[in-house]
């Protein structure tokens, strides 16, 4: 029975597949061997289906025979694709070496947001000025975000704000960070006040190279009695100085705000033409960089502050823009666009 002709067949097949193995260098290789020699359409896997002509006193001996060939191959195969794995990776090493004596390569590490670095020097700024950080919520309501800080529902310098509302009536995300005024006062009237309320601010604007949806805000005020408008104006100076240098010119423009009054805008000497005019400062040698004011009776008033006892001033400013005026950087949409390529410029 060991002449059997399926026998010998399958003989013959075993050695063509073995031999044919040792001349397979690679992966592809070792795919193509496996559908020819293990797949369904492979020559031995076809025996199987003449099996029928086969007498019943041989089918067991075939059927044993073409099982153990069919392990034979597999475990060839797996020992001959170990094999190559390993010759691929010593080649790799051969080719590839690393000289363990050349310097390592510094791996890339985070840096702070340029916008977290602006606003960490406003605040220690203010800080060395006797400011404390007060924080806000970026959700208000229409009350504190409007009403209390004298603009009603019918006066027209709500249109100066593009508001975000909310499925609730009377909620809104703020506009701008001077809800915090009133907010604050509640909190420690009748103690004297000195703080900054840094945060994000919120308008239904189009975004383009010069505003967008979300932008930070820095406020500030100072209450107590006798607080006056050249202690404003020294504040403001005196911060200006510390932040462009020591040698910035400022001035005050007089300006319109419904919770200051009176109101105004400070400007500082264009730092890249030093007032010479330029594209910068569009040849007005001046940077408008915040606005402020005395903050008005009424606002004091729904603080819980007396005026006629009490005064105080008030200011904002845009980070997003100091920074832009400080790197020349003239699209707002960078902070905002996470591009790696402009983040690591401010290292």
């Amino acid at each position: 029975m060991q002449d059997h002709p399926i026998l010998n067949e399958l003989e013959e097949l075993r050695k063509k597949g073995l031999e044919s193995l040792q001349v397979v260098q690679d992966e592809l290789g070792l795919q193509n061997w496996k559908v020819a020699n293990l797949g369904r359409s492979a020559p031995m896997t076809q025996i199987f289906s003449q099996m029928k002509t086969v007498s019943a006193e041989v089918r067991p001996l075939v059927g044993e025979r073409v099982n153990q060939v069919k392990k034979e191959f597999e475990a060839a195969l797996e020992e001959h694709a170990a094999a190559i794995k390993q010759a691929m990776l010593n080649k790799s090493l051969t080719s590839d070496a690393v000289d363990i004596s050349l310097p390592g390569r510094r791996p890339a590490h985070g840096r702070l947001h340029p916008q977290t670095k602006m606003l960490r020097e406003i605040y220690r700024i203010f800080g060395d000025m006797g400011f404390q950080v007060y924080r806000a919520r970026d959700v208000e309501t229409d009350e504190y975000n409007f009403e209390l800080l004298n603009i009603p529902a019918y006066h027209p310098a709500r249109d100066m704000w593009d508001t975000f509302y909310t499925t609730k009536p009377g909620v809104i995300l703020r506009t701008h960070t001077s809800p915090g005024q009133v907010h604050v006062m509640r909190e420690y009237c009748p103690e004297p006040i000195r703080v900054i309320l840094p945060g994000m601010c919120y308008r239904y604007e189009q975004i383009s190279a010069r505003s967008e949806i979300q932008f930070h805000q820095v406020e500030g005020i100072m209450v107590g009695k006798h607080v006056t408008m050249g202690d404003m104006k020294g504040t403001l100076t005196d911060f200006a100085r510390r932040l462009f240098g020591a040698n910035a010119r400022t001035r005050l423009r007089p300006s319109y705000f419904p919770f200051t009054e009176p109101s105004g805008e400070m400007d500082v000497e264009c730092f890249v033409c030093h007032g010479a005019g330029c594209q910068v400062c569009k040849n007005s040698g001046w940077l408008e960089i915040l606005g402020c004011g005395m903050i008005h009776p009424t606002v004091l008033r729904n603080g819980g502050y007396d005026p006629s006892v009490y005064s105080g001033f008030a200011f904002g400013m845009g980070p997003e823009r100091i920074s832009m005026l400080r790197n020349q950087i003239n699209d707002i949409r960078n902070f905002w666009a996470n591009d790696v390529r402009f983040l690591e410029q401010f290292s």
